[in-house]
């Protein structure tokens, strides 16, 4: 009998990903998902590939969710994950992190089901040690306009691991590092969809700052991979998945408009607050434990990044 997994937030970039793959390698999917920020774009082809392996629920998971039947996992992906959400769904980015979150924990208690977090490097802050290793607690501005995710994922994490102290509930927790490929949402404000569809309609591409700032960008397929392996683990504690190879903004610009050969070139506007001035994992606990670092070269990953915005573009959907 196949296992069942529930992923919630399953419609959007990273978690269609993963219900693609679960699907794929011969589990029973159920995908919860609000559609604030995901989309059923994302998911439309796991119907007819999929059949009764999977299920779709819209659903908010800030109200209690009842499920018939036994689940094995529960994958806890659901948030606003970018900087224009912040900004726009500030309350809902919050209440997903902790009452949703909180939701789930006792859904997977009461079904007995393992349960995996999805976090962020945003717990980092802007930090001060560099690169990052799990046991760093951050620099972080509670109270800034970033605070409503960052603070919603610290709480989340705090609250994943008092429910495997408390009740012996068996938990992951990802703090998950920039992530890009097919299926991101052309407006979500993040660095590489705003430079790849500005590249792709001629536009000057928006640096902010001197571009001097730095992040590590891991492809989707790295990252699926690493929560599947973290999934399948026994380990508690949270576990960094990201791509050591640092890149600063300025230069990530440069090979997009030649991977586009966009001819619009490059505005430079201020830096936001408390923008992170580096941003770059150590994946030491990874290899260690799941045996995972990412394969995806960052080019080869903008190339097929850059062939999901075309078609977009070309679709009328940009």
């Amino acid at each position: 009998m196949a296992e069942r997994v529930l992923v919630t937030g399953g419609a959007g970039f990273i978690g269609s990903h993963m219900c693609r793959l679960l699907l794929e390698r011969g589990y029973e999917v159920i995908c919860v998902d609000n559609l604030i920020t995901g989309r059923l774009d994302n998911i439309s082809d796991l119907f007819e590939r999929f059949g009764d392996r999977f299920t779709f629920i819209r659903y908010d998971i800030t109200n209690p969710l009842w499920v018939s039947g036994r689940l094995d996992y529960i994958l806890n992906l659901a948030s606003p994950a970018s900087p224009v959400d912040y900004v726009n769904l500030p309350i809902e980015t919050m209440k997903v992190g902790a009452m949703g979150t909180y939701n789930m924990l006792e859904l997977a208690r009461e079904k007995g089901a393992k349960f995996l977090h999805a976090s962020t490097s945003e717990v980092y802050g802007d930090p001060k040690v560099h690169p990052q290793p799990e046991d760093y607690w951050g620099n972080v501005n509670p109270i800034g306009p970033r605070s409503v995710y960052d603070e919603s994922k610290r709480f989340a994490e705090a609250l994943v691991m008092a429910y495997h102290r408390r009740y012996g509930l068996d938990t992951r927790i990802a703090r998950i590092f920039n992530c890009y490929g097919p299926q991101m949402r052309p407006d979500d404000g993040r660095v590489i969809p705003n430079f790849i569809t500005q590249a792709l309609k001629g536009e000057p591409l928006t640096v902010y700052g001197d571009g001097s700032q730095t992040r590590s960008f891991t492809y989707i397929s790295d990252l699926i991979d690493g929560l599947y392996r973290l999934m399948l683990s026994d380990y508690h504690e949270p576990v960094n998945l990201g791509n050591p190879d640092e890149k600063r903004i300025i230069d990530l610009a440069h090979i997009i408009i030649e991977l586009t050969g966009s001819k619009g070139g490059i505005t430079f506007k201020p830096l936001p607050q408390d923008d992170p001035k580096v941003r770059c994992p150590d994946i030491t606990r990874a290899r260690r434990i799941l045996g995972w670092e990412p394969k995806v070269p960052l080019e080869e990953g903008l190339r097929e990044t850059i062939r999901y915005f075309k078609r977009l573009l070309e679709e009328g959907r940009i």
